[in-house]
């Protein structure tokens, strides 16, 4: 697991902090023990420092609702390395960097969106070449045609559009020249954009 990265209890536990935050009140300790269903507190500060280690949080020793959310650190959109649109490779997880978010994400954390560098022309007739960067949301689930973040078997993730036909499942390309993928597979996220830099 990366340094940053969130385990699925420690999410949780941010998500009612920042629901907590929304309100102008940051939550005490109890309160979080209290959601989460912890019978100690002990646990609940592991859990903040975790979350404290990992730069999501800050707080003061010794006070009640003393948690301040680092927001610059939770809105960061983080480059998961290199996602192949051509043949699939390793790339999971592998963070190689950062995209500070405009307007269009100010509403979202981190923790739901992610970012994947496209390589190859598989997506090309979709208006995805190599060296867009995808945004990706967050999700297990996607409807018939929607293009999505897909790992294969061994860790491997792909940028393709997901197709349901004659009671098949698979990952189509956008390009004639390439096949579809019939492999087993998990949604890991659904393309809300594409970034691109011109010369």
């Amino acid at each position: 697991m990366k340094e940053t990265e969130l385990t699925a209890k420690q999410k949780r536990v941010l998500e009612f902090i920042q629901e907590k935050a929304q309100q102008n009140i940051p939550p005490t300790i109890r309160e979080i023990a209290q959601h989460m269903g912890f019978s100690s507190t002990g646990t609940v500060r592991d859990y903040l420092n975790a979350l404290e280690k990992k730069g999501y949080l800050k707080r003061a020793q010794n006070l009640a609702r003393s948690i301040k959310l680092l927001k610059d650190r939770l809105r960061r959109i983080p480059i998961v390395a290199s996602i192949p649109a051509g043949a699939p490779n390793l790339a999971y997880e592998d963070i190689e960097g950062y995209i500070e978010p405009n307007d269009f994400f100010n509403q979202r954390a981190a923790t739901d969106i992610f970012a994947l560098r496209v390589k190859g022309e598989s997506m090309l007739e979709a208006g995805i070449v190599d060296g867009d960067i995808a945004i990706i949301r967050r999700q297990a689930v996607a409807a018939n045609g929607e293009i999505i973040a897909a790992l294969l078997e061994d860790n491997e993730v792909t940028l393709k559009r997901l197709q349901h036909k004659n009671n098949t499942t698979y990952l189509e390309p956008a390009n004639r020249n390439y096949k579809p993928i019939h492999k087993e597979f998990t949604i890991i996220g659904k393309l809300i954009t594409i970034l691109r830099k011109y010369p």
